[in-house]
């Protein structure tokens, strides 16, 4: 449907308080009706303005819900605690991720299941990408840079896969899955998988291309 003229809006919202009130207005949809139901329509009477701001931002509900996604993930980050070790740590933020990002996940993938993907005729690495961007590797490196500093593991040793691997590996049971991990599946991807694979290299040579 075509953008209509502008409803009066709520207040006097402008620029990111504006754009931000729009996500959360998609998102809060995506979460009572669902993507299939959700339309430019109903996000602009939920955030209480005119259905030509939604198309001011975004040309149709897929970027807009693409935006939703992505704002909701950042908006509501997960804590990184500092335990004072690399297991600690990780035990505490794969767990916090387990519990936090359940839901969501189990939204985004509703969302890709119900068009959003064949839509935007993007891939599911697309699509990810879209919402997590570059954060998604960036947040993860303060835990192993404290690692490093403490003299725990030496992050010139160790390939970028690695690292990110066990945060690859609590997503993938998420969307598999759509509920929090079991702490058994946490302290096996840490204790049986990533430590051993993280001894390896630190016992063993340098990559190629570092000093």
């Amino acid at each position: 449907m075509p953008p209509s003229a502008d409803q009066p809006p709520r207040g006097r919202r402008r620029g990111p308080e504006l754009e931000a009130a729009l996500l959360g207005a998609a998102w809060e949809e995506l979460v009572q009706v669902g993507f299939a139901k959700l339309t430019m329509e109903s996000v602009a009477s939920r955030a209480g303005t005119g259905i030509a701001v939604l198309y001011r931002r975004w040309a149709n509900k897929d970027d807009l819900v693409l935006a939703a996604l992505k704002h909701h993930r950042e908006s509501h980050p997960v804590d990184l605690p500092d335990t004072g070790t690399l297991r600690g740590d990780l035990l505490a933020a794969l767990t916090g991720m387990g519990e936090a990002r359940a839901a969501f996940f189990a939204i985004t993938a509703a969302a890709a299941f119900s068009g959003l993907l064949s839509g935007t005729g993007l891939t599911p690495a697309q699509v990810r990408d879209r919402i997590f961007g570059d954060e998604r590797l960036s947040r993860i490196h303060t835990i192993y840079q404290r690692a490093h500093d403490r003299g725990e593991i030496d992050l010139d040793r160790i390939p970028p896969a690695v690292l990110s691997m066990p945060f690859d590996l609590v997503r993938h049971d998420l969307l598999l899955d759509l509920t929090a991990l079991a702490p058994a599946r946490i302290r096996s991807i840490i204790d049986e998988l990533f430590l051993p694979l993280v001894h390896h290299y630190d016992r063993g040579p340098r990559p190629e291309g570092t000093l």
